[in-house]
């Protein structure tokens, strides 16, 4: 496969197979240049409500930060071209500067983008440590993570592509409060979230490289999310957690059948593979996503009525 191939007919060519093994190394890559492109767009934005102004965004050809606003009445987009390989910032004066995404360490990522920004007159200073990952290094200091395979790249965003368009459809029924469907460099998850509109107890924290106030910002409110992560042992994830936790939230029987409540990740969990190989992907993944969700607003007692449509 690659970036400018056809796609195939039917469900396997929609929900292309990647297992992590194959694609390990360009994962931890790709995932730390994403994480130095979100650190520069939430170093230029606002905060907003749970973290919602540091994702990136699917595209038609990859990743986007969407437009990042600079002072003085500047504003730029950084985006991953993952059919031309390319990392691309664009401004709103239509400047243009772009390099190759290419087998480079993270420290050289790091270093073009930053001169480019300051080419540019966009100097961004971020904090250097990756965060989420155990064990990380400095992005300035990074010459161990240096692997980048097109064709991993491509399928990645293959796989979102799809994910995005059955989250989008999940999130269309409920009328409450939602977030976008994005993506978090933290796990390089792609995550939609549903609130109850409760406030929720502060969360106790944990994630490397994060302080506390990071997840009780994230975690202010009672939530049920879900999304997809590239992790595991076979071809990553589909998840859904709630947030607090109800009682009997874990013991619920969720469709479908070869969906499990997994007592280390604390979430409910369904194996990409056992999605994209059925002959329904779409419709096996909704069930997974409505009925988490149900297990999340009958547990926790959610007014079911007035957030759904």
């Amino acid at each position: 496969m690659n970036g400018s191939g056809p796609r195939a007919e039917g469900s396997a060519g929609l929900w292309p197979s990647l297992p992590v093994a194959d694609w390990q190394a360009t994962r931890d890559t790709l995932q730390l240049f994403t994480q130095v492109v979100g650190k520069v767009r939430m170093a230029n934005t606002p905060t907003v409500n749970h973290w919602w102004n540091v994702p990136l965004y699917v595209t038609a050809r990859g990743l986007t930060t969407s437009l990042i606003p600079h002072a003085p009445g500047r504003g730029f987009q950084i985006d991953f071209d993952l059919h031309a390989h390319r990392l691309e910032v664009v401004t709103d004066a239509d400047e243009h500067r772009a390099f190759d995404l290419e087998s480079l360490p993270v420290a050289e990522f790091y270093e073009q983008l930053m001169a480019i920004l300051a080419e540019l007159g966009l100097s961004t200073t971020i904090w250097p440590m990756p965060v989420e990952i155990p064990g990380a290094i400095s992005f300035v200091d990074d010459f161990v993570h240096h692997t980048y395979e097109p064709e991993h790249a491509h399928r990645f965003w293959e796989i979102l592509v799809q994910a995005e368009r059955v989250f989008h459809e999940f999130r269309s029924r409920f009328v409450g409060k939602a977030s976008p469907v994005h993506l978090f460099w933290g796990a390089l998850d792609l995550a939609v979230t549903r609130f109850s509109g409760r406030p929720a107890p502060p969360h106790p924290g944990g994630a490397p490289n994060c302080g506390p106030n990071v997840m009780w910002e994230a975690y202010s409110h009672e939530v049920s999310s879900c999304g997809y992560w590239p992790g595991g042992d076979g071809e990553g994830l589909f998840y859904s957690y709630a947030y607090p936790e109800p009682s009997g939230y874990r013991d619920v029987i969720v469709a479908p059948r070869d969906a499990a409540y997994d007592d280390a990740l604390g979430e409910f969990v369904i194996d990409y593979s056992l999605v994209r190989t059925s002959p329904d992907p779409d419709g096996l993944l909704l069930a997974f996503l409505q009925s988490t969700y149900e297990a999340a607003a009958e547990t926790g007692s959610w007014d079911r009525a007035a957030l759904e449509r």
